[in-house]
């Protein structure tokens, strides 16, 4: 099995769905709820993004084909979601695809109603996420392939549930440097992982460019 699959997989998602940088707004969210309660949020954050991100994996592909869109045009499409995400990441600024726009962050819903939006949508499987789950299981052709697939995208809502789960412990330890530098970090790896997406849809639509 090619490594370069399972490590550009991981980096994706890592960088993209990465709670330790959402941590700030989970508890924006559910401000003046009680840590149980913060626990419960978390859980359910984890499921809804287990189960929408599966349901992306699986039938993304065939949703597509019902508007008559490669897989192709939505690697180039989802490369170029994944670089705006990735280069507000590198200035410090929140993407209004992933994270919402200002107006709706006023509307956010109650903290015991906030798990599904907007925390597992947009934030944590929004345009970014759904992009790289479609494109990398359409490369997906053997049974390891999918069994590998499948272990690091729940790994990573099963790590989205346990950062969660211990927010209000820490919150203590995430300063705002620590912040900035693991933003621009995963910023730089998600621009580099959305450049192989963009370079990959086009070579397969424009073949002379190759």
């Amino acid at each position: 099995m090619d490594s370069t699959f399972v490590i550009s997989l991981f980096g994706a998602l890592f960088a993209i769905m990465n709670p330790i940088t959402n941590l700030p707004i989970f508890l924006s969210v559910t401000e003046g709820a009680s840590i149980a309660d913060q626990k419960k949020v978390a859980v359910k954050t984890a499921t809804y993004s287990l189960i929408m991100g599966g349901v992306v994996a699986v039938a993304g592909s065939q949703m597509l084909n019902l508007f008559g869109i490669s897989v192709d045009d939505f690697r180039v499409a989802g490369g170029l979601v994944v670089l705006l995400i990735a280069l507000n990441m590198l200035n410090g600024n929140e993407s209004s695809s992933h994270h919402g726009t200002e107006g709706e962050k006023q509307n956010y819903p109650a903290p015991e109603t906030v798990a599904f939006y907007p925390l597992t949508f947009p934030i944590i499987v929004g345009p970014g996420t759904v992009a790289t789950l479609i494109v990398y299981a359409h490369q997906v052709k053997s049974l390891l392939q999918v069994t590998v697939f499948a272990a690091i995208f729940v790994g990573m809502t099963v790590f989205v549930g346990l950062v969660f789960w211990n927010a209000a412990s820490l919150a203590r330890y995430l300063t705002g440097s620590a912040r900035v530098i693991m933003s621009r970090l995963m910023g730089m790896i998600l621009a580099t992982i959305a450049v192989s997406m963009i370079v990959a849809g086009l070579k397969a639509l424009l073949p002379g460019l190759a």
